[in-house]
């Protein structure tokens, strides 16, 4: 299937590694133009150059931190330079604090600081200063990686759960208020996908029983939503929340 988004300006955050890497291959392959956005330079140069080997479109890689405003003023401003603006906009976080506990037993400030400012401020920040950029265009993709705890609280996910859904209604209430120009606001909900980075901390066995499908999910199972998302097709779909958990969530939406 030709998504339509050959040619487009995309940016996709924390991909150096893990599944904001996936979904940028993901777009790369449909021939978007990347910028990558990520803390760590070296591992961000270092999937640039993958990306542009494999898929021989422009990529640019940008280090910075989503919390830094300095940084993704920076960023704005690399997006106008270079491309005079953007057309798909993934937004992916860091991991919440570990190890994972129930929330009684998250009794320590710094923990919940960090869950707040990595999983919902961080996004909010770059939210707000990329997102104009894309409404003079007359289309747009923005596609935020949650979990699907916002539909289904799952053990010791406290913290990943109450910032998450505080994103997510965020991102409903964005949704609608640009929706007018254009400008698409999605989400998916993984849960039980394995990454290089993110191996898991639970018995696989176990957790197997609660999915359907039988397996854990791989990366390009997120970043293939992701790009069908940020894609032409997907055009009169905004302000939903797809989960990509082999069946987990039990509830009916």
């Amino acid at each position: 299937m030709n998504l339509g988004i050959a040619g487009k300006v995309a940016l996709v955050t924390a991909s150096g590694t893990g599944l904001g890497k996936a979904a940028a291959h993901a777009l790369a392959a449909e021939g978007a133009k990347l910028v990558l956005f990520s803390r760590s330079a070296d591992t961000l140069r270092a999937t640039a150059l993958e990306i542009e080997k494999q898929h021989k479109v422009p990529v640019i890689a940008v280090a910075g931190n989503m919390s830094s405003e300095s940084d993704i003023a920076t960023l704005a401003d690399r997006l106008r330079t270079e491309f005079g603006g953007l057309d798909i906009l993934v937004l992916n976080t860091g991991r919440p604090p570990h190890p994972l506990r129930v929330v009684l037993d998250e009794n320590d400030n710094a923990r919940w600081k960090d869950a707040y400012r990595t999983q919902l401020w961080s996004a909010t920040l770059v939210a707000r200063e990329i997102v104009p950029l894309m409404l003079d265009r007359g289309w747009g993709r923005v596609v935020a990686i949650t979990s699907a705890s916002v539909k289904q609280p799952m053990l010791n996910h406290g913290l990943s759960t109450i910032f998450r859904a505080g994103l997510t209604g965020y991102l409903k209430h964005l949704a609608n208020e640009i929706a007018a120009k254009g400008v698409t606001v999605n989400m998916v909900c993984p849960a039980s996908v394995v990454t290089s980075d993110r191996p898991g901390t639970y018995d696989v066995a176990e957790r197997l029983k609660g999915i359907p499908l039988g397996r854990l999910g791989k990366p390009d199972d997120v970043a293939a939503a992701v790009a069908f998302l940020a894609s032409d097709h997907a055009g009169f779909i905004t302000g939903a929340s797809l989960n990509i958990d082999g069946g987990m969530v039990a509830a009916l939406q």
